[in-house]
């Protein structure tokens, strides 16, 4: 009772800070507690699963299912796959590859198997001596799954046969599943299966007999072409690229029909890839029409085809051209000028020391 008033209230701080630290060990005892039992409650490792055997060889915090596994992507990450490429490293097989295969070989749900040929796809690019020990039997599985029903199992199947085609000794093996990856680029309207069709197709030499088949589905890659999804058209136009310079199938490329607004395609605001690419498209048509084989026959075309839009007397492609001769990009601007020069000079006299200009859009002063 006899307490002085500063006494009374020094006494007070020290108990609120007795009951503040014994707050603050509460917390944290609390804190450690809710740690642990987040520990206890984590499930097992499950080794045999097929898609914690996915999950495995995917790197923390990957996204479950890219399109496309890059070659060199995780091979810094310090999990399975990582550890997978450090035995590989010093000679030994991880079983990683074989494991996801024979996995592959049972009965799953859609999501499962995309996972897992999105994981072997990986496996293929990170892991190359258990690549290469794969055999042809392998690949028929692969190929197998681009007759599933979901789109996505597709996808993830064209990719992995890209992978492995990357690996010579099954390049022909992945040949024959040529004429289905057409079949499916041509009939389904998935701007991500078209990406990695192509890509597979613009992987692999086509064979010869692959040809009617490639005619058939011109339509469809002229329509991907002038589709609104840069990758797809790109590879359209790759493939597109290559096929002009095979004889039998250039008359093909060039009669088939396309819109009216096609030149809008060379428009300087396209992408520098695809302006590249188109270009170098334009060069080969224009050097395979001019070519004495090709000239020896007369061909007819329709209106709207090809051949029109670019090499008709109404064709535009000149002022194209010339916008692009100073386009930004300079790769653009040589090829620009390289599809000029094709179409001023026939291929059987440009090998002379000076050309006379053939009947073009770049006549009459233009």
């Amino acid at each position: 009772m006899g307490m002085s008033t500063p006494l009374c209230l020094g006494q007070l701080d020290i108990r609120k800070s007795i009951v503040g630290l014994a707050m603050g060990a509460g917390a944290i005892y609390l804190l450690y507690k809710a740690i642990k039992a987040g520990i206890k409650c984590q499930p097992p490792l499950c080794s045999n699963s097929p898609i914690c055997i996915a999950r495995e060889c995917s790197g923390p915090g990957e996204r479950a299912l890219p399109q496309e596994a890059p070659a060199l992507e995780a091979s810094s990450v310090g999990g399975p796959t990582g550890l997978a490429i450090e035995r590989e490293r010093h000679g030994r097989d991880s079983g990683e590859l074989r494991r996801l295969l024979n996995s592959l070989e049972c009965k799953q749900d859609e999501y499962a198997k995309s996972m897992i040929l999105h994981s072997i796809t990986r496996c293929v690019y990170l892991l190359e001596a258990e690549a290469s020990a794969c055999t042809t039997d392998d690949i028929v599985l692969v190929g197998s799954m681009l007759d599933d029903k979901d789109n996505s199992v597709k996808i993830q199947a064209l990719n992995t046969l890209k992978a492995f085609s990357g690996i010579r000794k099954f390049r022909l093996k992945i040949q024959e599943q040529s004429i289905k990856v057409l079949e499916l680029v041509s009939t389904i309207w998935d701007s991500e299966l078209h990406i990695a069709g192509l890509r597979l197709l613009n992987n692999l030499p086509l064979p010869d007999f692959v040809h009617p088949q490639l005619r058939r589905v011109m339509p469809a890659l002229m329509d991907i072409l002038q589709s609104d999804y840069i990758l797809a058209q790109v590879q359209a136009v790759r493939l597109l690229s290559y096929l002009a310079q095979k004889n039998d199938l250039l008359y093909d490329i060039l009669n088939c029909q396309v819109r009216s607004n096609f030149l809008n395609l060379f428009q300087s605001t396209q992408p520098g890839s695809l302006l590249f690419e188109l270009l170098v498209f334009a060069e080969r048509l224009s050097e395979g029409r001019n070519s004495p084989h090709y000239r020896a026959v007369k061909w007819h075309y329709n209106e709207q085809s090809l051949h029109e839009a670019l090499f008709g007397d109404e064709s535009r492609l000149a002022d194209r051209l010339l916008a692009l001769v100073i386009h930004p990009e300079e790769e653009v601007q040589i090829q620009a000028c390289k599809v000029i020069v094709s179409l001023q000079c026939p291929q059987d006299v440009r090998v002379r020391p000076s050309c006379q200009p053939s009947h073009s859009y770049f006549n009459n002063g233009e």
